[in-house]
């Protein structure tokens, strides 16, 4: 047997071969439906790795029959992007050149900039992928001139039909049999967390490895790290996070977050951590918003095993602060306010300096005046509760404090 990778070998050939991404590629999928009209634009895919972007992207090419090349951000240079770009102008293409960047996280502001010239004039049309959030790592101005498109992780029963297209191969290629249950495939799919490609390579190891039946035994011994770990239990741990340190027990607070940084979740654990210091902790402690964001982002600088550290180091001031929920509650209380459709009547003093009447607190004792700031609909209406906290407490006073010093103004 040659040492092709099964994944790469069986490969899908055409939208109908993705699995897991009907929304993009099925029979009323939006791309597919795009480029079956004849349509292609610049596109940004973004979501987990194994769960077709590379393939999906290939396809496409062959569909709207261009010269399709490929480049890795994670090694590539702008060098290389140059000597690609540069052959727009002599090679003979049918339908232009597509070219596929992946991993475009990694190619720094100039080396994303650089794409611009050859977007625009239209002698390239690009196709980048990332496992990340494109709206922080892509440039803004290739997102303007990109459609986006989600690549979701693929479900454990649309993952069991790429697995037995797998083992059809490896049978055909080594000559040997192998019986394996439905019941392990879906184990397989399952402890993949939606990656078709680990889960083929989970595979490829227990077909080598097994006797005459692959059971989940022999998978295990390769597919250790990340066990039993689907996207219910993915949500699940981050769930167990979170109360934690609402609750505040930071031992339980260490733990999930050990438990998780052992999955490899840890963009995922970053913006749990910041959502927690905003939801959780908020005006209790206002700083933990800030100290959680430098966590994060120091943990994504470094890296296993060192991210460990910052990121510990904000569970732990999470999951000690001072609790506070007090802004989301009000936040939540103004929006169902919103969406109910009130709040129509701004007061006129505050539309515009046209409007007389607006009161400068500046110039008044305490930087306070009285005066109305809500719709006229809403007069009264209160949305903020401090919390119970030392931090809320002290602005609650201060504010009662200064609305005194104006009452007793207003009275002079």
């Amino acid at each position: 047997m040659n040492n092709i990778r099964t994944a790469d070998a069986i490969r899908p050939k055409s939208f109908d071969d993705i699995v897991g991404q009907d929304h993009l590629f099925g029979e009323r999928g939006v791309v597919r439906r795009m480029i079956t009209a004849g349509r292609l634009t610049n596109m940004i895919f973004y979501g987990p790795p194994g769960t077709g972007k590379t393939t999906a992207a290939e396809i496409i090419a062959r569909n709207a029959d261009m010269a399709f090349h490929r480049i890795n951000a994670t090694t590539a240079s702008l060098s290389d992007v140059k000597e690609i770009l540069s052959s727009t102008d002599s090679i003979f293409t049918r339908s232009g050149i597509l070219l596929y960047i992946d991993e475009i996280q990694y190619f720094n502001r100039k080396q994303q900039q650089a794409l611009l010239e050859y977007i625009e004039d239209g002698r390239v049309t690009l196709i980048a992928s990332t496992t990340e959030n494109p709206h922080f790592y892509v440039y803004n101005a290739i997102i303007s001139r990109s459609s986006l498109f989600e690549f979701k992780p693929v479900k454990p029963d649309a993952c069991i039909g790429a697995l037995k297209r797998a083992l059809i191969f490896l049978e055909e290629q080594s000559g040997l049999i192998r019986t394996v249950s439905d019941d392990v495939l879906l184990y397989i799919a399952k402890s993949t967390s939606g990656d078709v490609r680990h889960a083929i390579g989970v595979l490829e190891n227990a077909f080598f490895s097994a006797e005459s039946e692959i059971t989940i035994e022999v998978v295990d011994e390769f597919n250790v790290k990340i066990g039993n770990f689907d996207t219910d239990t993915h949500f699940d741990l981050l769930s167990c996070l979170q109360k934690s340190i609402r609750g505040s027990d930071p031992d339980a607070a260490v733990f999930y977050l050990a438990k998780l940084l052992s999955l490899g979740e840890l963009i995922s654990v970053c913006r749990r951590l910041q959502v927690i210091a905003s939801e959780d902790i908020g005006l209790a402690y206002p700083l933990a918003v800030s100290v959680t964001r430098a966590a994060c982002e120091s943990a994504k600088e470094l890296g296993m095993p060192e991210a460990r550290i910052p990121l510990a180091n904000a569970a732990i001031l999470l999951a000690t602060a001072p609790k506070s929920n007090s802004a989301e509650a009000a936040i939540d209380a103004a929006m169902a306010d919103v969406e109910a459709g009130a709040g129509r009547e701004i007061p006129r003093h505050l539309q515009s300096p046209l409007f007389k009447g607006y009161k400068y607190p500046h110039s008044y004792p305490g930087h306070y005046v009285d005066q109305q700031y809500l719709p006229n609909d809403l007069k009264g209406r209160q949305y903020y509760k401090a919390g119970e906290n030392k931090t809320e407490q002290a602005a609650r006073e201060y504010g009662e404090k200064v609305r005194a010093l104006g009452a007793q103004k207003d009275k002079k």
